[in-house]
């Protein structure tokens, strides 16, 4: 039977307003933990961004004797500094290609005054490095804290390709893997002490076949992850002939959260092809959330069914297009990053081949409403090679977009939405490989970072043209930006229990 999507009505969420108005909440309060008591005390009280950090990857870019940084970004507008970098902490390797990155401690530990937000998590996916990173001695200028090297997670894990970091209520910190250190498939997960960042051990029983995303409810007991694909298959770059044979995912795992085994997998079918951000909604109390498939280019709603199994089924797809000049006849939109606003109201994605971000309001969970939309680039603009033949959507190919002369090279990738839900920030660069083969001006010129005005009533997206950071003009070359976090926790990375 169909999961209920009137769980978190707009009604609900009124009533529970008035319950959550508490005073103004810091990163870590006295007399508790980091981050906020509920989603809506932070969407409510939540501090504005002042900056952000961004890994900035050199791999597969003409500067690629160079190491990775973590980049440093001023957004505070009333700063003489803001868009801009304004500190640069390199690694002392060079290769890593650092991808996604988390923290020590979130809200899941606001019950706990001893935690506090103070490391960033960076996992390499290409050297299977793990760095902690100090933000908070100073936050402008992040320090490197500890090295995990990859020999301590292969010995102990018998994993690799480390991607998506969470913290736990335990105090630990937990780093989804794609594969063991072969570069073979294996879907598990890697557990390190919070306190003195050794690498514990793993987390599952046993292993999933892939992995990439996840997201845990501990009050349902359940744990969701993602399946991205074989690492040696995609770190080498995209071959359409690899779905075919098996080597990208399309199921969701689902896991028993106390004994740590896989209790279900849902296939999602050939609607479904390669499931990666999963986002549960931020109300502990919820058993839905949704996952973007990114060569499906579809959105899928997750639930708990009355009988207490999980299952999944397909809300939202983009059309494809069908094109001349580029590497297949048909271009997917490529759904590479999704986000759920605090208040559960409005679900965001970026269409990194096609070239938009898109906002729905997911106040009805089973039949998401499209109400904004912003184009940001992409491989069908007017002026590329390539040549839409059909296209259900839209009646003529979008501009390409410029700022300050430069041309914006890529598509809309990663995205950040502020606590209160009005500023989305979005970076270009996916992976460096697949930016690489179907970007290569992205990786020669450097990735962007802008920044969308939203409108939290109606729903509506528009640039802000006061904002624009270009990863081309670095001092030490072109680099591409990814991930975007904020040091007071942010959508993506904050889970919360319940109360």
């Amino acid at each position: 039977m169909q999961g209920s999507g009137s769980e978190s009505s707009a009604v609900d969420r009124l009533k529970v307003v008035g319950k959550h108005m508490a005073g103004p909440n810091t990163n870590c309060c006295s007399g508790h933990g980091p981050g906020y008591k509920t989603p809506m005390d932070a969407y409510l009280n939540g501090k504005r961004e002042e900056i952000v950090y961004l890994p900035c990857i050199y791999r597969n870019t003409p500067h690629d004797k160079k190491p990775d940084y973590l980049a440093t970004v001023d957004v505070n507008p009333n700063s003489p500094s803001y868009s801009k970098v304004i500190h640069r902490l390199p690694m002392p390797y060079v290769g890593d290609e650092l991808h996604h990155t988390g923290w020590n401690a979130c809200s899941s530990c606001f019950n706990d005054p001893s935690k506090s937000r103070s490391k960033l998590i960076m996992p390499s996916l290409k050297s299977d490095r793990v760095y902690v990173i100090d933000t908070s001695s100073e936050p402008r200028s992040p320090k490197i804290h500890h090295i995990v090297e990859p020999s301590e997670v292969h010995r102990v894990t018998g994993l690799s390709t480390p991607h998506t970091s969470h913290c736990l209520a335990n105090g630990k910190i937990m780093i989804s893997c794609l594969g063991d250190p072969n570069g073979n498939a294996r879907g598990g997960f890697v557990l390190i002490d919070g306190e003195n960042f050794n690498v514990v051990g793993n987390w599952e029983e046993t292993a999933a076949s892939m992995g990439y995303d996840f997201w845990y409810q501990p009050k349902h007991n359940v744990m969701i992850s993602t399946e991205w694909g074989v690492p040696r298959a995609l770190l080498q770059g995209f071959d359409p002939a690899d779905c075919a044979k098996g080597r990208y995912g399309r199921s969701l795992n689902v896991w028993d959260w106390t004994n740590r085994t896989l209790s279900q997998r849902i296939d999602l079918g050939p609607d479904g092809m390669i499931p990666l951000e999963i986002r549960f909604m931020h109300d502990p109390k919820a058993t839905e959330g949704f996952v973007g498939c990114a060569l499906s280019s579809t959105i899928f709603r997750f639930f708990r069914t009355e009988e207490g199994t999980w299952d999944a089924e397909k809300v939202i797809a983009i059309p494809p297009k069908k094109v001349e000049g580029w590497a297949l006849p048909v271009m997917p939109g490529l759904i590479t990053d999704i986000l759920l606003s605090l208040d559960d109201r409005f679900l965001y994605f970026s269409n990194w081949l096609h070239g938009d971000i898109r906002q729905y309001d997911v106040t009805d969970r089973r039949h998401p409403k499209l109400v904004g939309q912003v184009w940001l680039g992409g491989s069908c603009c007017k002026d590329s090679t390539v040549r839409v033949q059909q296209d259900e959507e839209l009646q003529e190919q979008p501009d390409p977009l410029f700022f300050n002369g430069k041309r914006v090279e890529g598509g809309p990738q990663m995205i950040q939405l502020s606590l209160d839900g009005k500023r989305l920030y979005v970076s270009t660069s996916l992976y460096s490989g697949w930016d690489k083969q179907f970007y290569p001006d992205l990786v020669k010129k450097g990735s962007v970072m802008m920044q969308i005005d939203v409108n939290t009533d109606t729903g509506g997206l528009k640039l802000n043209r006061n904002f624009f950071v270009d990863f081309g003009l670095e001092p030490e070359g072109a680099v591409l930006a990814h991930e975007i976090r904020y040091p007071g926790g942010d959508c993506s990375s904050d889970i919360w229990l319940d109360e």
